[in-house]
């Protein structure tokens, strides 16, 4: 008897594989789901980060983030978070569609990614997702052993020496939000300023001249081109 769905668990996730997701338009039914929803009062966890890595859960410490991840699937699995559908290109261009669990890896990316906002500036970020797609491109086609791949280690590697705090999560039924972030390397901070609100490190004069020299550029290129 062959089961109706394929089911590959690993610690960063579980794959599920079936007819539907042979498919363009099926979705999996919910007995398909390994991991069922046990949980539905919503519950309030922190992530601590240190140097980009996730070291603990709710200010407990963990010996390794291995274990850090298991308690954060654990917790999250009961809200039945983490479930979709990917679908990817492999390497001979044949397109694959395949259902999965991930539940902490979702959290911790979007938390990670939300600590990254406050404490990296907007080229550090802008640079990071660049080299980053492109190592993950390179690593999905076999391409760990190229020296190329140690650069861009070397640089993803740098841009997480900040990347220490805590972020605060909300676990709900199927869905978990971002509420926060804490951390001594923000950069939103209101010594500098309110977005929207006021600002504390120029004055209407300086803004004056930054804006007539931001534009000189523009300028010129309407007097050589006035149509």
């Amino acid at each position: 008897h062959k089961a109706a769905y394929s089911i590959n668990k690993g610690l960063w996730g579980t794959s599920v594989g079936g007819k539907e997701t042979l498919t363009s338009d099926g979705y999996l039914p919910e007995e398909a789901w390994p991991t069922q929803l046990t949980k539905t009062t919503p519950e309030k966890i922190s992530l601590q980060f240190k140097h980009g890595e996730l070291v603990g859960l709710n200010d407990e410490t963990y010996a390794s983030s291995v274990d850090a991840i298991r308690d954060l699937t654990a917790r999250a699995g009961a809200f039945a978070i983490g479930r979709d559908i990917h679908v990817g290109d492999t390497i001979i261009g044949i397109k694959g569609r395949v259902g999965f669990e991930a539940p902490a890896p979702l959290i911790i990316i979007k938390a990670h990614h939300t600590l990254e906002k406050h404490v990296l500036t907007k080229h550090q970020l802008y640079w990071k997702q660049s080299l980053g797609d492109t190592y993950g491109n390179l690593l999905h086609e076999g391409q760990f052993l190229d020296p190329v791949m140690r650069n861009f280690e070397t640089f993803l590697s740098d841009t997480q020496n900040r990347v220490t705090g805590t972020v605060y999560v909300q676990l709900s039924p199927y869905q978990f939000q971002v509420t926060g972030i804490k951390s001594e390397n923000d950069l939103m901070s209101s010594a500098f300023g309110s977005y929207g609100e006021m600002n504390k490190a120029w004055s209407g004069e300086d803004v004056r001249g930054f804006s007539k020299i931001v534009s000189n550029q523009t300028m010129i290129h309407r007097k050589v081109n006035p149509q």
